[in-house]
Protein backbone atom coordinates (compact mmCIF):
# COMPACT_ATOMS: atom_id res chain seq x y z
CA UNK A 1 0.00 0.00 0.00
CA UNK A 2 1.07 3.34 -0.82
CA UNK A 3 2.82 5.57 2.09
CA UNK A 4 0.47 8.99 1.83
CA UNK A 5 2.30 12.07 1.96
CA UNK A 6 0.65 15.28 3.77
CA UNK A 7 1.87 18.52 4.04
CA UNK A 8 -0.04 21.34 6.02
CA UNK A 9 1.21 25.33 5.15
CA UNK A 10 0.52 28.03 7.58
CA UNK A 11 1.50 31.71 6.39
CA UNK A 12 3.66 33.27 9.25
CA UNK A 13 1.64 35.47 10.43
CA UNK A 14 -0.60 35.93 8.22
CA UNK A 15 -2.34 39.25 8.85
CA UNK A 16 0.85 40.90 10.13
CA UNK A 17 2.50 40.02 6.95
CA UNK A 18 0.60 41.31 4.67
CA UNK A 19 0.53 44.42 6.18
CA UNK A 20 4.09 44.58 6.06
CA UNK A 21 4.20 43.76 2.66
CA UNK A 22 1.32 46.24 1.74
CA UNK A 23 3.81 48.77 3.23
CA UNK A 24 7.05 47.83 0.96
CA UNK A 25 8.45 46.21 4.77
CA UNK A 26 10.21 42.65 5.54
CA UNK A 27 7.73 41.04 7.57
CA UNK A 28 10.43 39.35 9.42
CA UNK A 29 12.21 42.37 11.01
CA UNK A 30 9.17 44.50 11.16
CA UNK A 31 7.81 45.54 14.50
CA UNK A 32 3.91 45.36 13.63
CA UNK A 33 0.42 44.68 15.30
CA UNK A 34 -2.51 44.08 14.20
CA UNK A 35 -5.11 45.88 16.05
CA UNK A 36 -7.83 48.63 16.11
CA UNK A 37 -6.68 51.87 17.39
CA UNK A 38 -10.22 53.36 17.76
CA UNK A 39 -11.03 50.50 20.25
CA UNK A 40 -9.64 50.59 24.18
CA UNK A 41 -6.08 49.35 24.44
CA UNK A 42 -7.75 46.17 26.05
CA UNK A 43 -8.63 45.19 22.65
CA UNK A 44 -6.64 41.77 21.07
CA UNK A 45 -4.14 42.20 18.39
CA UNK A 46 -5.37 40.05 15.74
CA UNK A 47 -1.87 38.86 14.44
CA UNK A 48 2.23 40.34 15.90
CA UNK A 49 4.79 40.11 13.70
CA UNK A 50 7.82 37.33 13.96
CA UNK A 51 10.14 40.17 15.61
CA UNK A 52 8.05 41.30 17.88
CA UNK A 53 7.45 37.50 18.60
CA UNK A 54 11.17 37.10 19.13
CA UNK A 55 11.10 39.93 21.88
CA UNK A 56 8.54 38.11 24.03
CA UNK A 57 5.18 39.49 22.69
CA UNK A 58 2.64 36.75 22.85
CA UNK A 59 0.26 36.32 19.79
CA UNK A 60 -3.14 37.82 20.20
CA UNK A 61 -2.46 39.47 23.68
CA UNK A 62 -3.76 42.74 24.11
CA UNK A 63 -2.35 45.86 23.08
CA UNK A 64 -1.72 46.91 26.82
CA UNK A 65 0.46 43.69 27.65
CA UNK A 66 2.80 45.06 24.62
CA UNK A 67 5.82 46.44 27.03
CA UNK A 68 5.36 50.37 26.40
CA UNK A 69 9.46 50.80 25.84
CA UNK A 70 8.88 48.58 22.52
CA UNK A 71 8.17 50.74 19.36
CA UNK A 72 6.22 49.25 16.53
CA UNK A 73 3.63 50.24 14.25
CA UNK A 74 -0.19 49.62 14.95
CA UNK A 75 -2.09 48.37 11.55
CA UNK A 76 -5.87 48.73 11.18
CA UNK A 77 -6.93 45.10 10.43
CA UNK A 78 -8.35 44.79 6.48
CA UNK A 79 -10.48 41.87 6.96
CA UNK A 80 -11.10 41.73 2.98
CA UNK A 81 -7.35 42.49 2.52
CA UNK A 82 -6.43 39.40 3.85
CA UNK A 83 -9.20 37.01 1.89
CA UNK A 84 -7.92 38.65 -1.36
CA UNK A 85 -4.35 37.51 -0.30
CA UNK A 86 -5.61 34.18 0.88
CA UNK A 87 -7.49 34.00 -2.28
CA UNK A 88 -4.47 34.21 -4.59
CA UNK A 89 -2.52 32.10 -2.18
CA UNK A 90 -5.07 29.17 -3.04
CA UNK A 91 -4.41 29.79 -6.46
CA UNK A 92 -1.04 29.02 -6.10
CA UNK A 93 -1.79 25.89 -4.43
CA UNK A 94 -4.13 24.66 -7.35
CA UNK A 95 -1.26 25.42 -9.66
CA UNK A 96 0.42 22.07 -8.19
CA UNK A 97 -2.90 20.26 -6.46
CA UNK A 98 -6.24 19.84 -7.33
CA UNK A 99 -9.02 21.17 -5.55
CA UNK A 100 -10.06 17.66 -4.32
CA UNK A 101 -6.86 17.32 -2.84
CA UNK A 102 -6.86 20.52 -0.89
CA UNK A 103 -8.17 21.38 2.37
CA UNK A 104 -8.51 24.76 3.99
CA UNK A 105 -8.52 24.80 7.65
CA UNK A 106 -8.34 28.32 8.54
CA UNK A 107 -7.95 31.61 6.34
CA UNK A 108 -3.93 30.93 6.56
CA UNK A 109 -3.70 27.49 6.96
CA UNK A 110 -4.09 24.20 4.83
CA UNK A 111 -3.60 20.78 4.36
CA UNK A 112 -2.57 19.36 0.97
CA UNK A 113 -2.70 15.37 0.49
CA UNK A 114 0.45 15.00 -2.20
CA UNK A 115 1.12 11.36 -2.21
CA UNK A 116 -0.11 11.21 -5.93
CA UNK A 117 1.76 14.04 -7.20
CA UNK A 118 5.34 13.21 -6.07
CA UNK A 119 5.79 11.14 -8.92
CA UNK A 120 4.62 13.29 -11.79
CA UNK A 121 6.93 16.73 -10.53
CA UNK A 122 9.79 13.81 -9.49
CA UNK A 123 10.10 15.52 -6.46
CA UNK A 124 10.06 14.23 -2.62
CA UNK A 125 7.42 15.98 -0.03
CA UNK A 126 10.32 18.30 1.12
CA UNK A 127 11.15 19.54 -2.85
CA UNK A 128 7.56 20.01 -3.77
CA UNK A 129 6.91 21.89 -0.04
CA UNK A 130 9.74 24.41 -0.70
CA UNK A 131 8.61 25.07 -4.48
CA UNK A 132 5.14 26.14 -3.41
CA UNK A 133 6.35 28.01 0.09
CA UNK A 134 9.10 29.56 -3.01
CA UNK A 135 6.03 30.49 -5.19
CA UNK A 136 4.46 31.90 -2.21
CA UNK A 137 6.97 34.28 -1.30
CA UNK A 138 8.40 35.20 -4.73
CA UNK A 139 4.56 36.28 -5.57
CA UNK A 140 3.19 37.31 -2.56
CA UNK A 141 5.88 38.47 -0.18
CA UNK A 142 4.34 35.86 2.74
CA UNK A 143 6.67 33.70 4.46
CA UNK A 144 5.32 29.94 4.71
CA UNK A 145 5.76 27.28 6.96
CA UNK A 146 5.36 23.75 6.68
CA UNK A 147 4.45 20.42 8.17
CA UNK A 148 5.24 17.03 6.30
CA UNK A 149 3.93 13.52 7.90
CA UNK A 150 2.47 10.20 6.46
CA UNK A 151 -1.02 10.98 7.68
CA UNK A 152 -3.12 14.30 8.48
CA UNK A 153 -2.42 14.40 12.18
CA UNK A 154 1.46 13.98 12.04
CA UNK A 155 2.13 16.58 9.32
CA UNK A 156 -0.06 19.09 11.42
CA UNK A 157 2.31 18.38 14.83
CA UNK A 158 5.61 18.61 12.22
CA UNK A 159 3.85 22.55 11.54
CA UNK A 160 3.26 23.47 15.21
CA UNK A 161 6.42 22.26 16.69
CA UNK A 162 8.81 21.19 14.64
CA UNK A 163 9.03 23.48 11.61
CA UNK A 164 9.41 26.56 13.62
CA UNK A 165 13.18 25.82 14.79
CA UNK A 166 13.88 24.33 11.24
CA UNK A 167 16.01 26.38 8.79
CA UNK A 168 13.92 26.26 6.04
CA UNK A 169 10.68 26.68 7.88
CA UNK A 170 9.52 22.46 7.28
CA UNK A 171 9.17 20.25 9.46
CA UNK A 172 8.88 16.24 8.72
CA UNK A 173 7.49 13.07 10.53
CA UNK A 174 6.62 9.68 10.36
CA UNK A 175 5.42 7.41 13.20
CA UNK A 176 8.83 6.07 13.93
CA UNK A 177 10.36 9.58 13.97
CA UNK A 178 7.44 10.91 15.90
CA UNK A 179 8.03 8.24 18.42
CA UNK A 180 11.44 9.31 19.04
CA UNK A 181 11.19 12.84 19.11
CA UNK A 182 7.58 13.67 20.43
CA UNK A 183 6.91 11.47 23.17
CA UNK A 184 8.66 13.38 25.72
CA UNK A 185 7.74 16.92 24.20
CA UNK A 186 6.39 18.93 27.08
CA UNK A 187 4.72 20.74 27.03
CA UNK A 188 1.80 18.58 25.80
CA UNK A 189 -0.79 21.42 25.28
CA UNK A 190 1.47 22.05 22.22
CA UNK A 191 -0.07 19.12 20.52
CA UNK A 192 -3.32 19.60 18.41
CA UNK A 193 -6.24 19.13 19.80
CA UNK A 194 -4.50 19.14 23.72
CA UNK A 195 -5.94 22.64 25.56
CA UNK A 196 -5.28 23.39 28.97
CA UNK A 197 -8.38 21.83 30.55
CA UNK A 198 -7.77 18.10 29.16
CA UNK A 199 -3.83 19.00 30.08
CA UNK A 200 -4.69 19.97 33.73
CA UNK A 201 -7.20 15.98 33.51
CA UNK A 202 -4.56 14.47 32.41
CA UNK A 203 -1.67 15.67 35.08
CA UNK A 204 -4.02 14.81 37.98
CA UNK A 205 -3.51 11.39 37.12
CA UNK A 206 0.58 11.68 36.32
CA UNK A 207 0.16 11.84 32.71
CA UNK A 208 2.46 14.79 30.96
CA UNK A 209 3.57 13.27 27.80
CA UNK A 210 2.49 11.87 24.78
CA UNK A 211 4.21 8.42 25.84
CA UNK A 212 3.00 8.92 29.34
CA UNK A 213 -0.96 8.29 27.09
CA UNK A 214 0.72 5.95 25.05
CA UNK A 215 1.76 3.54 28.17
CA UNK A 216 -1.30 4.47 30.37
CA UNK A 217 -3.77 1.26 30.66
CA UNK A 218 -6.72 1.74 27.35
CA UNK A 219 -9.08 1.16 30.21
CA UNK A 220 -8.43 3.67 32.54
CA UNK A 221 -8.44 6.42 29.73
CA UNK A 222 -11.80 5.43 28.66
CA UNK A 223 -13.21 5.63 31.85
CA UNK A 224 -12.02 8.84 32.60
CA UNK A 225 -12.21 10.82 29.24
CA UNK A 226 -15.01 8.32 27.37
CA UNK A 227 -15.13 7.86 23.75
CA UNK A 228 -12.36 10.72 23.40
CA UNK A 229 -9.52 8.70 24.71
CA UNK A 230 -9.63 7.05 21.36
CA UNK A 231 -8.39 9.80 19.56
CA UNK A 232 -6.02 10.76 22.54
CA UNK A 233 -4.77 7.04 22.44
CA UNK A 234 -4.24 7.34 18.29
CA UNK A 235 -2.71 10.80 18.94
CA UNK A 236 -0.38 9.58 21.16
CA UNK A 237 1.03 6.91 18.93
CA UNK A 238 1.33 9.17 15.97
CA UNK A 239 -1.57 7.55 14.18
CA UNK A 240 -4.25 8.97 12.71
CA UNK A 241 -7.28 7.11 10.38
CA UNK A 242 -8.65 10.40 8.91
CA UNK A 243 -7.93 11.28 5.28
CA UNK A 244 -8.79 14.17 2.88
CA UNK A 245 -11.07 11.81 1.07
CA UNK A 246 -13.25 11.39 4.54
CA UNK A 247 -13.07 15.39 5.00
CA UNK A 248 -14.20 15.74 1.49
CA UNK A 249 -17.23 13.20 1.62
CA UNK A 250 -18.42 14.55 5.50
CA UNK A 251 -21.47 15.13 5.65
CA UNK A 252 -22.75 16.46 9.33
CA UNK A 253 -25.73 14.60 10.84
CA UNK A 254 -27.26 18.43 11.95
CA UNK A 255 -26.69 21.61 11.16
CA UNK A 256 -27.10 25.34 12.44
CA UNK A 257 -26.33 28.41 11.71
CA UNK A 258 -25.43 31.09 14.83
CA UNK A 259 -24.58 34.77 14.97
CA UNK A 260 -22.58 36.07 18.15
CA UNK A 261 -21.51 39.63 18.96
CA UNK A 262 -19.38 40.93 21.97
CA UNK A 263 -20.80 44.40 22.61
CA UNK A 264 -18.52 47.07 22.71
CA UNK A 265 -20.10 48.28 26.49
CA UNK A 266 -22.33 47.16 28.54
CA UNK A 267 -25.72 47.60 27.54
CA UNK A 268 -29.09 47.79 29.21
CA UNK A 269 -31.65 45.21 29.01
CA UNK A 270 -33.74 47.34 26.13
CA UNK A 271 -31.13 48.07 24.06
CA UNK A 272 -29.57 44.44 24.19
CA UNK A 273 -33.04 43.67 23.08
CA UNK A 274 -32.81 46.07 19.98
CA UNK A 275 -29.39 43.95 19.31
CA UNK A 276 -31.12 40.70 19.32
CA UNK A 277 -33.89 41.89 17.05
CA UNK A 278 -31.60 42.94 14.69
CA UNK A 279 -29.30 40.14 14.50
CA UNK A 280 -32.69 37.73 14.40
CA UNK A 281 -33.64 39.89 11.12
CA UNK A 282 -29.72 39.33 9.39
CA UNK A 283 -29.92 35.15 10.40
CA UNK A 284 -33.34 35.19 8.80
CA UNK A 285 -32.30 37.01 5.55
CA UNK A 286 -29.10 34.76 5.77
CA UNK A 287 -31.46 31.71 5.61
CA UNK A 288 -33.93 33.15 2.91
CA UNK A 289 -30.54 33.35 1.27
CA UNK A 290 -29.36 29.72 1.46
CA UNK A 291 -32.90 28.81 1.18
CA UNK A 292 -32.84 27.18 4.71
CA UNK A 293 -35.42 26.97 7.57
CA UNK A 294 -35.36 26.16 11.25
CA UNK A 295 -38.21 25.44 13.64
CA UNK A 296 -35.56 25.75 17.06
CA UNK A 297 -33.94 28.91 17.62
CA UNK A 298 -31.30 29.12 21.20
CA UNK A 299 -30.60 32.15 22.52
CA UNK A 300 -27.48 32.60 25.30
CA UNK A 301 -27.13 36.24 26.48
CA UNK A 302 -23.65 36.91 28.73
CA UNK A 303 -23.97 39.75 31.26
CA UNK A 304 -21.00 42.27 32.27
CA UNK A 305 -17.48 41.28 32.82
CA UNK A 306 -18.19 43.11 35.93
CA UNK A 307 -20.94 40.36 37.28
CA UNK A 308 -19.36 36.93 38.24
CA UNK A 309 -23.05 35.43 37.51
CA UNK A 310 -23.99 32.73 34.78
CA UNK A 311 -25.42 33.73 31.46
CA UNK A 312 -28.82 33.04 30.54
CA UNK A 313 -29.89 30.36 27.76
CA UNK A 314 -33.37 28.75 26.30
CA UNK A 315 -34.73 27.73 23.77
CA UNK A 316 -38.12 28.26 21.61
CA UNK A 317 -39.61 26.06 18.92
CA UNK A 318 -41.88 27.19 16.55
CA UNK A 319 -44.51 24.96 15.26
CA UNK A 320 -42.87 24.94 11.81
CA UNK A 321 -40.07 25.22 10.36
CA UNK A 322 -39.62 28.75 8.88
CA UNK A 323 -37.07 31.46 7.33
CA UNK A 324 -39.91 34.20 7.73
CA UNK A 325 -38.46 37.21 10.06
CA UNK A 326 -42.17 37.84 11.16
CA UNK A 327 -42.14 34.35 12.90
CA UNK A 328 -38.78 34.23 14.20
CA UNK A 329 -37.99 37.44 15.99
CA UNK A 330 -41.29 37.24 17.90
CA UNK A 331 -40.23 34.26 19.13
CA UNK A 332 -37.02 34.65 20.06
CA UNK A 333 -37.92 38.37 21.59
CA UNK A 334 -40.60 36.21 24.31
CA UNK A 335 -37.90 34.32 25.11
CA UNK A 336 -35.67 36.75 25.73
CA UNK A 337 -38.30 38.90 27.98
CA UNK A 338 -38.49 35.67 30.16
CA UNK A 339 -35.10 34.74 30.36
CA UNK A 340 -33.28 37.94 31.16
CA UNK A 341 -32.88 39.55 34.05
CA UNK A 342 -34.01 43.08 33.82
CA UNK A 343 -31.52 44.61 35.73
CA UNK A 344 -28.42 43.12 35.14
CA UNK A 345 -26.44 44.83 32.07
CA UNK A 346 -25.66 42.77 28.92
CA UNK A 347 -22.04 42.31 26.72
CA UNK A 348 -22.36 39.04 24.79
CA UNK A 349 -25.39 37.44 22.81
CA UNK A 350 -24.98 33.99 21.09
CA UNK A 351 -28.35 33.08 18.53
CA UNK A 352 -28.14 30.04 17.19
CA UNK A 353 -30.84 28.32 14.58
CA UNK A 354 -31.14 24.79 15.38
CA UNK A 355 -32.04 21.86 12.91
CA UNK A 356 -31.67 23.78 9.71
CA UNK A 357 -33.24 22.16 6.40
CA UNK A 358 -32.88 22.95 3.12
CA UNK A 359 -36.36 24.77 2.29
CA UNK A 360 -38.35 22.20 0.03
CA UNK A 361 -41.94 24.10 0.42
CA UNK A 362 -43.29 20.94 1.53
CA UNK A 363 -44.27 22.03 5.11
CA UNK A 364 -47.25 19.98 6.22
CA UNK A 365 -50.32 22.83 6.32
CA UNK A 366 -51.89 23.44 9.90
CA UNK A 367 -55.45 22.45 9.19
CA UNK A 368 -56.54 25.82 11.71
CA UNK A 369 -54.05 28.17 10.09
CA UNK A 370 -55.14 30.32 7.04
CA UNK A 371 -53.37 29.96 4.79
CA UNK A 372 -51.98 33.74 2.99
CA UNK A 373 -49.77 34.49 0.52
CA UNK A 374 -45.95 34.62 1.94
CA UNK A 375 -45.56 38.42 0.99
CA UNK A 376 -42.94 38.48 3.86
CA UNK A 377 -41.10 35.60 1.64
CA UNK A 378 -41.38 38.36 -1.47
CA UNK A 379 -39.93 40.70 1.13
CA UNK A 380 -37.01 39.64 2.32
CA UNK A 381 -35.86 38.10 -1.33
CA UNK A 382 -36.53 41.85 -2.92
CA UNK A 383 -34.21 43.13 0.32
CA UNK A 384 -31.56 40.61 -0.55
CA UNK A 385 -31.22 41.54 -3.56
CA UNK A 386 -31.12 45.21 -3.13
CA UNK A 387 -28.24 44.47 -0.76
CA UNK A 388 -26.54 42.23 -2.98
CA UNK A 389 -26.36 45.17 -5.66
CA UNK A 390 -25.98 48.04 -3.68
CA UNK A 391 -24.12 46.60 -0.29
CA UNK A 392 -25.29 45.52 2.66
CA UNK A 393 -26.60 49.44 3.95
CA UNK A 394 -28.25 50.18 0.94
CA UNK A 395 -32.08 49.11 2.92
CA UNK A 396 -31.92 49.43 6.47
CA UNK A 397 -34.64 49.33 8.92
CA UNK A 398 -35.79 51.77 11.82
CA UNK A 399 -34.29 49.70 14.61
CA UNK A 400 -31.08 49.89 12.78
CA UNK A 401 -30.67 53.60 13.26
CA UNK A 402 -31.16 53.75 16.74
CA UNK A 403 -28.39 54.86 18.90
CA UNK A 404 -27.62 51.35 20.44
CA UNK A 405 -27.75 49.35 17.30
CA UNK A 406 -24.97 47.65 15.67
CA UNK A 407 -26.16 46.24 12.19
CA UNK A 408 -24.54 49.06 10.31
CA UNK A 409 -21.26 49.23 11.40
CA UNK A 410 -21.42 45.25 11.14
CA UNK A 411 -22.40 45.60 7.56
CA UNK A 412 -18.92 46.78 7.31
CA UNK A 413 -17.35 44.32 8.97
CA UNK A 414 -15.90 40.70 8.11
CA UNK A 415 -15.89 38.26 11.08
CA UNK A 416 -16.44 41.32 13.49
CA UNK A 417 -13.34 43.50 12.66
CA UNK A 418 -13.08 46.03 9.84
CA UNK A 419 -13.02 44.91 6.21
CA UNK A 420 -10.91 47.61 4.49
CA UNK A 421 -9.32 49.17 7.37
Amino acid sequence: MEEKQYLCIDLKSFYASVECVERGLDPMTTDLVVADPQRTDKTICLAVSPSLKAKGVKNRCRVFEIPKNLEYIMAPPRMQKYIDYAASIYGIYLNYIAPEDIHVYSIDEAFLDVTHYLWLYKMTARELALKIMNEIYQKIGVIATCGIGTNLYLCKIALDITAKHSPDFIGELDEKSYIKTMWNHTPITDFWRIGKGTAERLAKYGINTMKDIANAPEDILYKWFGIDAELLIDHAWGRETTTMKDIKNYKPKSNCLTSGQVLMRDYSFLEARLIVKEMLDLLCLDMVSKNLIADSFTLYVGYSNSLDIPGAKGTVQTQKRTNADSIVIPAVISLYDKIVNQNYPVRRIIISCNRVTEDKNAEQLNLFEEINTDNNRILQEVMLKIKSKYGKNAVLKGMNLCEAATTRERNEQIGGHKANG
